[in-house]
């Protein structure tokens, strides 16, 4: 017998924080292209070099919408009556990731694809090298820090008193998720100053810091019904 027989809220939760969260999905877009645009006109160098770098942190800001809608359904004891109905609290997190990561792919496909569109109607070559670091960084790091921000965000708040502002997801998240990108460039900005790896290594030191942001994250998830209990989502009376 399946233990949680209730409906799937994917659905209506993306719709809800596709709604609530407009101004963040248009305004991490909007920002995306624009600069997005900027390097490909300016230097094809600059686009290839600092675009990919980049887009991770701005992604972050078109997924809040999510946890906008995670916050409001716990202060206002929506998530309450969900637990009651039978939904438990994995299957809830799990529910307002995929929402977090639906907005985060959108901001990630139109950044990319316009970016793209123009650096190469510039007549500037797609090299190999360009083309794996968006594929083994870019997109990934794109997902994995927002999933980092909202997995994070939500074990703050369900583990603390129920409010909004820095003690809630949406105060996190731009912090939270920005971090994964920031240690990258940092380490690689340390390194290269030291002159202590080649551009081939970038990949690899790059892919490396993926996969340790998306271990994090897998670990925060198995670890829900170990340390979040229902009494943790309840509503402030």
């Amino acid at each position: 017998m399946d233990p949680d027989p209730s409906p799937s809220l994917l659905g209506v939760t993306v719709r809800r924080s596709f709604a609530t969260g407009r101004f963040f999905l248009g305004y991490g877009t909007a920002v995306s292209v624009v600069l997005a645009v900027a390097l490909a006109l300016s230097q094809g160098s600059a686009f290839s070099s600092s675009f990919p770098f980049v887009l991770p942190i701005l992604v972050v800001v078109g997924s809040m919408g999510a946890m906008v809608v995670f916050t409001n359904d716990r202060i206002k004891g929506v998530l309450e009556y969900l637990l009651a109905y039978g939904y438990s609290p994995p299957r809830l997190f799990v529910t307002f990731l995929l929402a977090a990561l639906a907005l985060s792919a959108v901001v990630l496909t139109v950044a990319v694809t316009v970016g793209l569109g123009v650096y190469l109607a510039r007549g500037h070559p797609l090299t190999y090298q360009f083309a794996t670091l968006l594929a083994v960084y870019t997109v990934p790091m794109s997902l994995v820090s927002p999933a980092f921000a909202a997995t994070a965000g939500m074990f703050w708040t369900s583990l603390s008193s129920p409010r909004a502002g820095m003690n809630s997801p949406i105060g996190l998240i731009p912090f939270i998720g920005i971090l994964p990108s920031l240690v990258t460039l940092f380490l690689l900005i340390v390194l290269a100053a030291a002159g202590a790896y080649s551009p081939s290594e970038l990949l690899y030191i790059a892919a490396g810091v993926v996969g340790a942001v998306l271990l994090l994250v897998v670990t925060l998830l198995s670890t829900m019904s170990r340390f979040l209990r229902r009494e943790r989502l309840l509503s402030p009376a």
